[in-house]
């Protein structure tokens, strides 16, 4: 037999199992910490980004603002123009809602901040305030329609006799949409404070949550008087991209702007610089978007819009905020390309657009001031009825009327009326101004009411003249347009 060792412990040792191989021991994971909700308006910069806008510069976007710009609700406002058709006029007015919202989004954080600097502790001004505002400036323009202003007061109104529609109360819809399609963490509370400040200029203006501090509700859209970052930023910017000069320096009012018994009041060595805010934005209505050419234009694409309305379900898509964000300016596209042989008159007024053969401008007047008061909108149906003997004999179809009115956003209301003002920073009292007191060189009224008349068909330009004018002398006694339409265009043919 062999020899056999025994272990130093004996037979004992025998029965002990052997110890299993050496392996790599690694620590059983801890759970992972529960993140912690961020405060509304806190701000961490590792995610906040930096847009650079032509307009202001560097523009920082919180976290909770980037959630909303992220979504295809925001970015459809890149497919906006800002003014609609003006870029057939003025070539350089392609800016878009997208950018302008960006500005507004800018303008309002910096009045907070300004606000806050100076009277922060006296007003309670917080983190809630700040984002809140932000927001408000961020969204207030998510519901408009396609070509901006054209859908809500051209189109629908067209579709829709009595329609109530109103791209500030879309905002709210779809900003109710987006919040739960996008599950984006904001309290029902301050979601209700944003839509608030979107409406509180329009006729649907909400009852305000806040007790207090009802000064916030004037940044971005005011129903008080009107002053408010929104305009601060789209007079700025179709100024510039339409080429056209603007002294309105925005800044001075932002700087000195002061809440005494919560609204915001200006040092009145300003009135005239918000008086030349009410007068810039008047100005670009008439040389800009109520341009004689340019509604025109609108004039025609409503035409075509409202016959493709039954096939493509246009005005149908304003009642849903789900289908409505889907609606922008490449309807026309839509409507070039539509199999359907019952769009052909729509796709052939959209090519007479491309091809610049724009309803005929007749001629315009403006209503006499004694008349303004009881003036109701002319029809093509009144300059039908006017006319008078004529180898033509005119239609309804056959006349196009734009009813343009200009004012300073309160009618023939003086806005600044309503604005309150103090001496310096170390006076506490604040009073109202009237213009006589500054000068005697500003308007008297200030309300413009313009009545323009085109002939849908060249040849039909003398027989509508004609009409126009037989309409002027029926109801004011006399011819109120400034001269005759020029002979060579009445006699303008095929």
């Amino acid at each position: 037999m062999g020899e056999y060792c025994a272990s130093p412990e004996g037979d004992s040792a025998l029965a002990a199992p052997a110890s299993p191989p050496a392996t790599l021991m690694f620590p059983s994971p801890s759970p992972a910490p529960a993140v912690a909700r961020p405060l509304y308006g806190s701000c961490d910069r590792r995610y906040v980004k930096q847009v650079f806008d032509n307009l202001h510069g560097s523009i920082s976007l919180d976290p909770l603002a980037l959630q909303f710009v992220d979504t295809e609700e925001f970015q459809r406002l890149r497919d906006l123009k800002q003014l609609g058709l003006t870029y057939l006029v003025y070539p350089g007015a392609v800016h878009t809602r997208f950018e302008h919202s960006l500005g507004v989004y800018s303008l309002a954080g910096k009045a907070m901040n300004n606000l806050k600097t100076y009277q922060g502790e006296e007003l309670g001004i917080d983190r809630i305030d700040m984002q809140t505002v932000k927001l408000a400036g961020l969204l207030h323009d998510i519901g408009h329609g396609p070509f901006s202003h054209l859908f809500e007061h051209e189109f629908l109104p067209r579709v829709d006799p009595g329609s109530t529609w109103s791209h500030e109360l879309m905002s709210t819809r779809l900003l109710d949409s987006i919040v739960d399609k996008h599950a984006i963490d904001i309290e029902n509370d301050y979601l209700n404070m944003v839509k608030e400040m979107i409406s509180a200029s329009s006729k649907f203006a909400r009852t305000k949550s806040a007790k207090d501090k009802h000064f916030l509700y004037d940044i971005v859209a005011n129903g008080r008087n009107g002053i408010d970052v929104d305009k601060f930023d789209y007079i700025d910017r179709d100024c510039r991209a339409c080429g056209l000069g603007s002294n309105f320096q925005y800044w001075r009012l932002m700087e000195g702007m002061r809440v005494m018994g919560d609204e915001i009041c200006y040092p009145a060595k300003d009135y005239l610089s918000i008086h030349k805010l009410f007068s810039t934005r008047a100005d670009l209505h008439r040389t800009v978007y109520t341009h004689r050419k340019v509604k025109a234009v609108e004039l025609m694409l409503v035409d075509a819009l409202i016959e493709a309305n039954d096939y493509l379900g246009i005005s149908l898509h304003a009642t849903d905020p789900e289908d409505f964000w889907k609606l922008d300016d490449t309807i026309i596209k839509s409507i070039e390309t539509a199999p359907n042989s019952e769009l052909e008159k729509a796709k052939e007024i959209i090519q007479r657009i491309r091809r610049r053969e724009l309803y005929k401008f007749c001629n315009e007047y403006s209503v006499p001031k004694e008349k303004l008061e009881h003036f109701k909108n002319v029809t093509a149906q009144d300059i039908i009825c006017s006319q008078k003997s004529s180898e033509v004999s005119l239609k309804e179809e056959d006349v196009a009327v734009s009813n343009v009115k200009i004012d300073l956003t309160r009618g023939k209301d003086n806005p600044l009326e309503s604005i309150k003002f103090f001496k310096d920073f170390g006076c506490d009292e604040k009073f109202p101004i009237t213009d006589d007191r500054v000068s005697h060189l500003l308007p008297a009224y200030n309300e413009d009411r313009i009545v323009r008349v085109y002939a849908k068909k060249p040849e039909l330009v003398e027989a509508v003249s004609k009409a126009f004018e037989n309409l002027q002398v029926r109801m004011y006694g006399e011819k109120t347009q400034v001269h005759e339409t020029p002979k060579k265009k009445r006699l303008r043919s095929n």
